[in-house]
């Protein structure tokens, strides 16, 4: 009884010290997160007290102000979500500002597993072309995701658009925390598998997925569940330098990082390229610097293009060199 009591106590600490209680708000001008809510603060416009950041509790949705140094904690350990700005419909799309490759393409919806309805791009042209599973962020399969995929297909590619949210789309953080909280993990493999059989029954033969944020979590998270590929993209999504878990990884893989991801921090980054290493796994990490998480998302504050077109250029040639040879 009394080691389990002193177990007890241990986890308590443990919780307090990484989350803020509305107590620790009593002497700021600032209100708790969960009472802004109640207010009708939309979700992305939360503040926080001085020396906390906002993240969302994946659980239940609701919003927690912690401290910076346990972010990526709790982010790590599946507890908490990133809090992405709302999409801004009319800003310039990735899609837009991407050089196009040199085939014509064609893109139309397909239903690959259950309820799910992906959208397929491809070349115009007949042959045989490597295949990409394409998922997207926590917002859904939305317009800029397809045209991403059209983008990728014009390289020669037949690309997938997964969605993994039965066709709902968010556009903002409240939306899009209700999609994330009901996500099934195990159906999310399920379905990931779906769509590899899907690209693998249009006679693709080499295939990768590429994803990012909650896709890019999705996209490591597939390359761990023993269905064989050729290829893994990772944008800012959750990693681990579990040695054990990474060793069923036999084939390359593309890492994009931003050095001020406070949830993703580069330590944890640098510990998933040496852990990498080690197993002897072909990889390619980069940490951009002073870019923060969701740095390729044009909707968002963080967005940076510059970075954006660099990351999009080592995506297109590390998919050639290993899909295409």
């Amino acid at each position: 009884m009394k080691n389990l009591f002193y177990c007890s106590f241990i986890i308590v600490l443990l919780f307090t010290s990484y989350i803020i209680t509305p107590s620790s708000f009593a002497q700021s001008d600032v209100l708790s997160p969960l009472a802004q809510l109640r207010q009708g603060v939309a979700l992305d416009k939360i503040v926080c007290a001085d020396g906390l950041e906002l993240i969302m509790k994946k659980s239940d949705g609701k919003p927690a102000c912690v401290r910076p140094q346990t972010v990526s904690i709790l982010i790590e350990r599946g507890w908490g979500e990133h809090v992405l700005p709302s999409i801004v419909e009319d800003k310039e799309q990735n899609s837009e500002i991407f050089e196009r490759g040199s085939f014509e393409t064609t893109g139309q919806t397909v239903s690959y597993f259950e309820d799910a309805v992906g959208f397929l791009a491809r070349p115009t042209e007949q042959g045989n072309f490597p295949g990409v599973i394409m998922i997207h962020e926590w917002w859904g399969l939305n317009y800029n995701i397809k045209e991403m995929a059209s983008s990728l297909a014009s390289h020669g590619y037949v690309v997938l658009a997964a969605d993994l949210y039965a066709g709902q789309v968010a556009t903002t953080p409240e939306g899009a925390r209700q999609l994330v909280t009901t996500f099934d993990s195990q159906k999310g493999i399920e379905n990931l598998g779906s769509a590899a059989q899907f690209l693998r029954d249009e006679d693709v033969e080499k295939l990768a997925t590429i994803g990012w944020c909650f896709g890019g979590t999705q996209s490591f998270n597939y390359a761990l569940s023993g269905d064989k590929l050729d290829a893994t993209i990772i944008y800012y999504g959750r990693v681990s330098a579990n040695a054990t878990e990474l060793a069923k990884i036999e084939w390359p893989v593309l890492g994009i990082f931003g050095e001020l991801d406070t949830g993703i921090p580069k330590e944890s980054v640098m510990g998933f390229e040496s852990a990498l290493d080690e197993l002897g796994i072909q990889n390619e990490i980069y940490i951009y610097p002073g870019v923060d998480h969701a740095f390729t998302n044009p909707s968002g504050a963080a967005y940076a293009p510059e970075e954006t077109k660099d990351a999009w250029q080592k995506t297109v040639s590390f998919l050639d060199e290993y899909l295409k040879i």
